[in-house]
């Protein structure tokens, strides 16, 4: 058996309903959006300086933090993980630089 994306997000959704005493995701929601983008950008941040020094156990955990905390922020903007992954979906139907000027025009 797998762990996805989804299990996390379903993880991330019970959590989230805990007594904040005995979860961090519960305390991470109950403070709002400005704290888990906060959180989400400190992840970002800290994926970058592992992947610059080149540290792939650093890189390994920092992207997990990173991909956590994303999905908190996403659950907290009630946006679905699917609905990321239709949009990433309908993205690589085409080359990269043709979306990317897609968008532009």
């Amino acid at each position: 058996m797998s762990f996805t994306l989804h299990d996390l997000e379903g993880i991330i959704a019970e959590r989230a309903a805990a007594p904040v005493d005995k979860s961090y995701t519960a305390s991470l929601s109950l403070a709002g959006m400005p704290k888990a983008s906060q959180k989400l950008g400190e992840e970002a941040v800290e994926t970058v300086i592992a992947a610059m020094e080149g540290d792939q156990s650093a890189i390994t955990s920092e992207a997990a933090d990173l991909i956590y905390h994303l999905l908190v922020v996403l659950r907290l903007a009630d946006i679905p993980l699917d609905n990321v992954l239709a949009e990433l979906a309908r993205r690589t139907a085409q080359s990269g630089l043709e979306e990317k000027a897609a968008r532009n025009a």
